[in-house]
């Protein structure tokens, strides 16, 4: 929240699996598109939020395997933590919170009698959360013979069924609505509630997050049967709702646009990105909207190639200077002598281009430094480089902006697998 100087212009709290990564999109394609247009039109102004019923372990694994962005919050081990910005910070007070009528020993002691129930990984077994496999069948029985067992050892407990196979306990006082609640106090109390909340999900675990008021719900079209039961007795009727005809991150952006929320033209979505016309752009949509020519250049998606390389000799100023991982200088004329040489070299093979965490400063009337973390997706591997470049309005050019310097640094663990210098 640091980050902001006032409330969120929109907090969107989502869940990962099913939700806002589709593990049946191989291209990744509806993340890709809620990524470019999260950077480009919301990061400055608005916080996003990843509701998982993973653990932190398996959280980090997922970040590992798909193009995610980072959240400015990370609710974990269904809403049992809560974890601040990219170093993930825990929310000491919340975990204080949690303790009350809790005593993980006794839930052991419990659980070990049912002969259906069967642990899940080590990973997912948390301070303040327990959490097994069990057949669909068992399920139902199961939880309410378990939830007096425990009520009679004295505790409070909130036991969770979702996606068919999993069952979570956890103090009351925990989930992902409970926590989503505890922020929303959090930062109200610091005089910052976000203008407007959007809460996503798929299965029974996120169906506490629609209980929330005030806040706009999208139950993406993949959602499992448990949340759209939940959905049929306890929230059918309600305008703030919807179940989206989209998948996942798809569904999230047509709910953007259903509640008139904000944009929700994702720049991936454009054509033809040389022909896009928004007077409202700023210097972070210029570095989203390159990044996709040059994805969509060395992909050979752009036609006209001349046409492109004027662009590109508009946008960048002639004697400006670029700063690549590993420390060598060049010119902006050099850069695009070199950009047109890689047109088309990954051509039918897989190459996809991100950028996460765009911020701007402005240092001038007319001028930016804009930091990123540019991230490169290919059949190798992938890599990020942790940017920042120098951005200039001018009516010279024809997005608006001159680039005027860029400088790159590879991030640890990230290697140069690839000829082309350019990033």
């Amino acid at each position: 929240m640091e980050r902001l100087n006032g409330s969120p212009r929109l907090m969107i709290v989502s869940d990962l699996d099913h939700t806002m990564v589709d593990h049946h999109d191989a291209e990744n394609l509806s993340l890709l598109r809620f990524n470019a247009l999260w950077e480009a039109s919301y990061r400055h102004d608005s916080l996003l939020v990843f509701s998982t019923g993973r653990s932190p372990t398996l959280y980090k694994e997922l970040r590992k395997e798909k193009p995610m962005l980072t959240p400015d919050i990370a609710i974990m081990s269904v809403g049992t933590e809560i974890t601040y910005g990219d170093s993930m910070v825990p929310d000491d007070g919340w975990e204080d919170y949690l303790n009350n009528k809790w005593d993980k020993k006794i839930v052991l002691e419990e659980t070990a009698k049912f002969s259906e129930l069967s642990f899940q990984s080590e990973t997912e077994q948390r301070p303040h959360k327990v959490s097994f496999y069990i057949p669909k069948e068992h399920a139902q029985h199961v939880a309410k013979a378990l939830s007096e067992r425990l009520e009679k050892r004295g505790l409070d407990v909130k036991i969770i069924y979702s996606g068919g196979m999993d069952l979570d306990i956890l103090p009351q006082g925990a989930g992902k609505g409970q926590a989503l609640a505890y922020l929303l106090k959090k930062f109200k109390s610091e005089g910052k509630t976000p203008t407007n909340t959007l809460v996503c999900g798929d299965s029974g675990n996120d169906a506490e997050l629609f209980s929330i008021p005030e806040v706009h719900g999208v139950m993406v079209s993949n959602a499992q049967e448990e949340l759209l039961q939940w959905h049929a007795i306890h929230g059918k009727g309600n305008p703030k709702i919807i179940h989206a005809t989209e998948r996942c991150a798809a569904g999230i952006i047509q709910a953007i646009g259903h509640f008139n929320l904000g944009s929700n033209a994702s720049p991936r979505d454009a054509v033809d990105l040389l022909s896009v016309k928004d007077d409202n752009t700023g210097p972070g949509h210029e570095v989203v909207k390159f990044y996709m020519l040059y994805e969509r250049w060395r992909r050979a998606e752009v036609g006209n190639f001349e046409q492109h390389m004027q662009y590109f000799k508009k946008i960048f100023c002639p004697n400006g200077i670029v700063v690549n991982p590993s420390g060598v200088e060049r010119t902006f004329n050099e850069y695009i002598s070199a950009l047109g040489q890689f047109y088309g070299d990954k051509k039918g093979k897989q190459f996809r281009v991100w950028v996460d965490r765009v911020s701007t400063q402005k240092i001038n009337t007319d001028a930016w430094l804009v930091k990123y973390d540019k991230w490169e997706l290919t059949d190798e591997g992938r890599q990020c480089c942790l940017t920042s470049a120098v951005l200039k309005a001018t009516t010279e050019s024809p997005s608006g902006f001159a680039w005027l310097h860029i400088h790159q640094t590879w991030l640890e663990g990230s290697t140069v697998n690839d000829p082309c210098w350019i990033v």
